[in-house]
């Protein structure tokens, strides 16, 4: 019996810090491909983020997200999701290639406070079960810094 209660106690320990860790953090965006689709651009061997960030690159928005790109304001609940694809050129033709990673920024003023409101994770080629951010202010708000005019955005509107 004893051990019955100690088992179902850890199992209670380990199920409330994982909803916390998932409280505080960002979640893969399920169905973002239906998101309103910012732009895609290219950086191609020279730009100064190649090597972290090469390829082709999708941005989409949530509908809170799209709103904010029109107003420059962006309210709680706005979620960009940044899609990274290798740019293989084959025949005179780039195309897309394997995915690099999927990168989320997700406003909450409060969960994210450290970070201009903005929470930030990156999922390795795309995979909800390999997150990679571990310390989101030095791994992405440090570029992000740059666009605090713009709520450390660094997409714009283009109707």
């Amino acid at each position: 019996m004893k051990r019955w209660m100690l088992g179902l106690a850890l199992l209670a320990v380990a199920t409330a810090w994982g909803l916390a860790e998932k409280a505080k953090g960002v979640s893969y965006p399920e169905g973002y491909r239906r998101w309103y689709h910012v732009k895609t651009l290219v950086l191609q061997a020279g730009h100064p983020l190649y090597d972290a960030f090469g390829g082709i690159h999708h941005v989409y928005a949530n509908e809170k997200a799209k709103q904010g790109l029109s107003t420059g304001k962006y309210a709680n609940g706005a979620v960009f999701v940044f899609d990274l694809l290798e740019a293989p050129v084959e025949g005179n033709a780039l195309s897309e290639g394997s995915r690099k990673l999927l990168a989320v920024m997700e406003k909450d003023s409060n969960r994210f406070a450290d970070t201009g409101g903005w929470g930030f994770q990156a999922f390795s080629a795309g995979d909800p079960q390999k997150p990679i951010v571990v310390n989101a202010k030095e791994q992405c708000f440090s570029c992000h810094e740059s666009q605090k005019d713009k709520d450390f955005v660094f997409s714009s509107w283009r109707p």
